[in-house]
């Protein structure tokens, strides 16, 4: 049984992750009176993707043909690190036969660093290929990490000061039973985490995902020279890195109902849980995206510094009291 639960956990991410696209995508069709595709239409892309020839230029190097491997290997690593239906990740199932305790402890410094390498091997690939959009979108998703990065480090800080530990596990274990007057601060923390969960996952108002317009991409001017299997690579990381943000925010933020232990009714109701908490973050995303527009490019930073604000009051009022 517990080793059942394992796989489920390390499953959980990269095969619910275009799930969780789809809903985004339906709840946006309803919301402007659209029928739109059902839920599991980005299931059929990825397969399709993975069924097409691949066109690759002959000026690329080993970094355009490498990346996509490297980016999803990664991305699946954090989300076997992370907690989503249990405090006990796969990853410690892995450690006991061999010596990956970064991974295991599911430290949220080195998570945060694991997205900054797969943003950095993206941002070489979009440019390795000598394309203009390539080059711009790479400039810009590297301008928007830098921004994000250091206030998403100070959100999950706060959580991790309250839980007085690094360990993303442990934490959300810690965060089930402390006072009412620590989720203050971790209130005020999340609502930071969010508006670096759409930078970070080039969502609204900072990036459109679905745009092919060249003047307003970033993330889909990065791909724009890949086609086939490594394309559905990167598309498949892309939204198992938006599962793994909804799992922290749902899961770290807001601990209720995740399992401690293997006891079927607790994994059973933890379930429920993550699948509640996931829907309400990804409709959020929904009503977001279909009531708001895109910022222009010099209009990001104001936001981002703003929700970076929020994060150190944040952090101080945890410090102070």
């Amino acid at each position: 049984m517990d080793i059942f639960i394992f796989f489920l956990q390390a499953l959980a991410i990269p095969f619910c992750a275009p799930l969780a696209v789809g809903v985004i995508r339906k709840a946006k069709a309803r919301l402007q009176n659209r029928v739109g595709a059902d839920v599991f239409q980005p299931y059929r892309d990825l397969w399709k993707l993975f069924h097409k020839d691949e066109v690759i230029s002959d000026e690329t190097s080993w970094i355009f043909r490498f990346s996509p491997y490297l980016i999803f290997a990664v991305t699946v690593g954090i989300g076997v690190s992370i907690p989503v239906i249990t405090t006990m990740a796969p990853s410690l199932f892995v450690s006991s036969f061999f010596d990956f305790s970064f991974l295991a402890g599911g430290d949220f410094i080195v998570i945060i660093y694991l997205f900054a390498l797969t943003t950095f091997f993206l941002a070489l690939a979009g440019m390795d290929a000598g394309s203009g959009f390539g080059g711009f979108g790479s400039s810009r998703e590297m301008t928007m990490a830098a921004l994000a990065e250091g206030g998403l480090f100070f959100s999950l800080l706060v959580a991790s000061i309250i839980a007085q530990t690094g360990n993303v596990l442990t934490m959300v274990e810690s965060l089930q039973s402390v006072p009412f007057q620590s989720y203050i601060p971790l209130f005020i923390a999340f609502i930071a985490f969010f508006f670096f969960f759409l930078a970070e996952n080039g969502r609204f108002p900072v990036d459109n995902p679905a745009t092919h317009l060249e003047l307003t991409m970033i993330h889909e001017a990065m791909i724009l020279e890949y086609s086939g299997k490594r394309l559905a690579l990167i598309e498949w990381a892309s939204f198992s890195k938006l599962l793994i943000f909804v799992a922290l925010g749902a899961n770290v933020f807001f601990p209720w109902g995740v399992a401690t232990s293997f006891l079927p009714e607790m994994i059973g109701m933890s379930v429920v849980w993550f699948v509640l908490k996931a829907t309400v973050l990804l409709l959020a995303i929904a009503f977001i995206e279909s009531t708001m527009a895109k910022f222009r490019i010099f209009r990001v930073p104001d936001l981002l510094f703003t929700s970076f604000v929020l994060s150190a009051i944040a952090l101080i009022v945890t410090i102070t009291f």
